[in-house]
């Protein structure tokens, strides 16, 4: 593995900030502005997203290599996505139990084996989102279980079609993205 150049300081902060002040919130976000000199001594601003919850994203892969894929339309986006299945957790409760609620509340399925396949930023430039990626085994199927703003529809595919999906660009979701090319991986995909 390559080493950090000798005079790296991974600590070293160029940015200072000046004052910050809270624009706008709601359950799931807090929007805040900072006034603050840059790297080159400049007065700014930065505007800074931070979450109120952890980003979870799921891939459940069955005995014969399938996995399943949830579609819904993304309001931001104003496009249709097909995904991982994931959500969020509260900052405060264990990343592994809500993993698997969003498992079964999204998909149906519990997995009797579990694996923490990474961490990740979403879009550090932006927003502090931290999220996490699983690998779900040994699954049983049960019933789904959506939230009322979702209108999911899943799709069971074999994982190396998913793959497919994310090299042809189908699949655009970030933590989606990077899930499943881990999971190939890691599963020799």
């Amino acid at each position: 593995m390559a080493a950090a150049p000798a005079d790296f300081d991974a600590h070293h902060n160029p940015w200072h900030v000046l004052s910050s002040e809270l624009k706008y919130q709601n359950p799931w976000i807090r929007v805040r502005e900072d006034q603050v000199l840059n790297p080159a001594g400049n007065p700014g601003i930065y505007g800074v997203v931070s979450m109120k919850n952890k980003a979870l994203g799921i891939i459940p892969v069955d005995a014969d290599g399938n996995t399943w894929l949830v579609g819904q339309y993304r309001y931001p986006l104003n496009e249709y996505s097909w995904e991982i299945p994931m959500g969020g957790g509260p900052v405060e409760l264990d990343i592994l139990e809500s993993a698997q609620r969003e498992l079964r509340e999204e998909t149906g399925l519990t997995a009797g084996r579990w694996t923490n396949l990474m961490r990740l930023h979403t879009s550090n430039s932006v927003t502090d989102e931290e999220g996490f990626v699983f690998l779900a085994q040994d699954l049983e199927h049960g019933d789904v279980e959506p939230e009322e703003s979702e209108d999911l529809r899943l799709w069971k595919l074999p994982l190396t079609e998913a793959i497919e999906m994310v090299m042809d660009s189908r699949i655009t979701d970030a933590i989606s993205v990077a899930g499943l090319l881990k999971a190939a991986r890691l599963l020799g995909v």
